[in-house]
C-alpha cells in the first residue's frame, strides 16, 4: 500500500480524536486536512481536491452523511470512509447508498483505516472474506455489552464519563462491566 502524498480530509468534532487521526494518518504518508464541523469541511471540499476522506457520523448536531454527496461530486474517485461509535444498520445502508466506500466502527486502528482508504475497487484486497453467519441473533445482553464497550472506548476507559454518556449511575455501569455475557 502506498499512501504517499494522497490528500486526506478528516472530519471529526472531537479534538482528541481529530488530532489522533491526523497524527496516525500523517505518519502513514497522507497529506491531511482536518475540519471540526460540516461547514468547515464544506469549505475545504469547495477549495481543495481530496483522494480520500474519513468522516465521523455525528458531528456536533450535524451528520457526516451530509458530506458524502458534495465530496463525491467534487472528487468522484475519492475513497470515502464513514467512522462511527454509533453504528447501526440504517446508517450503514444510508452511507453506502449516498456513495461512501466503507463504514467502520470506532475505535478503528491506523492500519485498518489505511487499508480501507487505499483499497482500490476491483483489487485483490477489495474482495473481503465472507464472515460466518451466526446461527442465532445476538442476545440483548451481548448487544448491551458491545454498546457499553464502544462508549467506554470513546471515553478512553473513563468509567464516570461513560456512565454520564449512557445515562446511568457509575456503580451500575461498574456492575454491568463485571458481568460479561455468555459466548465471549
Amino acid at each position: 500500500m502506498n499512501s504517499s502524498g494522497k490528500r486526506l480530509l478528516i472530519v471529526d468534532d472531537e479534538s482528541g480524536t481529530r488530532s489522533m487521526l491526523d497524527r496516525a494518518m500523517s505518519r502513514r504518508g497522507f497529506d491531511t486536512r482536518v475540519a471540526e464541523s460540516v461547514d468547515e469541511a464544506q469549505g475545504l471540499i469547495a477549495r481543495e481536491r481530496f483522494d480520500c476522506a474519513l468522516l465521523d457520523l455525528k458531528i456536533h448536531h450535524d451528520s457526516g452523511l451530509e458530506l458524502i454527496a458534495p465530496l463525491r461530486s467534487a472528487n468522484p474517485r475519492a475513497r470515502i470512509i464513514l467512522l462511527t461509535g454509533y453504528s447501526s444498520i440504517p446508517t450503514a445502508v444510508a452511507a453506502i447508498k449516498l456513495g461512501a466506500d466503507d463504514y467502520l466502527c470506532k475505535p478503528a486502528g491506523g492500519d485498518q483505516l489505511e487499508a480501507a482508504l487505499l483499497d482500490e475497487p476491483g483489487s485483490a484486497s477489495s474482495d473481503p472474506e465472507l464472515p460466518e453467519i451466526a446461527k442465532a441473533p445476538p442476545s440483548v445482553n451481548r448487544l448491551a455489552w458491545e454498546h457499553i464497550q464502544r462508549v467506554l472506548a470513546e471515553n478512553d476507559g473513563n468509567i464516570s464519563a461513560t456512565a454520564r454518556a449512557l445515562g446511568m449511575h457509575r456503580r451500575t455501569l461498574q456492575r454491568k462491566l463485571q458481568k460479561r455475557p455468555k459466548g465471549q
